[in-house]
């Protein structure tokens, strides 16, 4: 496997007369968790949808595990979870795995291993239109561990959930990056940036950090990350 999963280059994205995404260049490293983190409304999903390969773009490049975002090959290599469940309400979850099994072309059996690794084995025979909203999100996170993806990106996965399960979702992550997987994970919630290998802080459609957690505190002096995320964003509008 490539040493970079995710390599961008001057991406631009523009939304009406407004730009979104202004010049990011950036790569991800293979086999890593890395965690997108920044306020609401600062571009992350923007900047995930043109990862995954659906946003339209003004200029740049945006690589993905060495083919254009997008490209068809990479269909069944990426792994993409929405903030909205993308599994469909009228059916019971044990339903939607095998749908989706189907769709990628793997076996159905795989359904169980995925619902055990997101805590949903005694939920199966429920209609997803009755869970909760984190339970949704966590059968649509069993849909896309089917496939087995080279690379997952999750666009902020742990909204909605308890502690416990919060807890528990970034071991399930950290496996599968030992695995060989690649994680991009999106989050708002600071608490949550100890959690990743490395990080990408954006704010204002701008990338304004790009480390590991210690080399954020290292540059910052700061012992707490939302200080030193803060220290970077004061220092950039200096």
């Amino acid at each position: 496997m490539n040493s970079t999963a995710i390599k961008v280059e001057g991406l631009r994205v523009d939304r009406g007369h407004r730009t979104v995404l202004n010049g990011l260049d950036f790569a991800i490293p293979a086999g890593a968790v890395t965690g997108l983190l920044g306020p609401s409304g600062c571009g992350k999903t923007t900047l995930i949808r043109s990862i995954v390969g659906v946003q339209r773009v003004k200029a740049g490049t945006v690589e993905v595990l060495g083919r254009p975002a997008g490209a068809k090959a990479l269909r069944s290599r990426v792994g993409y979870v929405t903030q909205a469940p993308s599994v469909y309400a009228d059916l019971t979850v044990a339903a939607n795995l095998r749908y989706f099994a189907s769709v990628l072309g793997v076996p159905a059996d795989r359904g169980d291993a995925a619902l055990d690794a997101v805590a949903l084995a005694d939920r199966r025979g429920d209609v997803v239109g009755r869970l909760s909203g984190g339970q949704r999100a966590r059968v649509s996170l069993a849909c896309a561990l089917l496939g087995e993806p080279e690379l997952l990106v999750l666009d902020e996965p742990t909204v909605g959930l308890d502690p416990l399960l919060r807890r528990d979702l970034w071991r399930l992550f950290h496996d599968l990056a030992a695995r060989g997987t690649t994680l991009l994970v999106s989050s708002h919630v600071m608490d949550e940036a100890d959690r990743c290998d490395r990080l990408l802080l954006m704010r204002e459609g701008a990338i304004v950090a790009d480390g590991t957690p210690a080399e954020l505190r290292e540059r910052t002096g700061a012992d707490d990350l939302e200080d030193a995320f803060v220290r970077v964003v004061e220092a950039v509008a200096a």
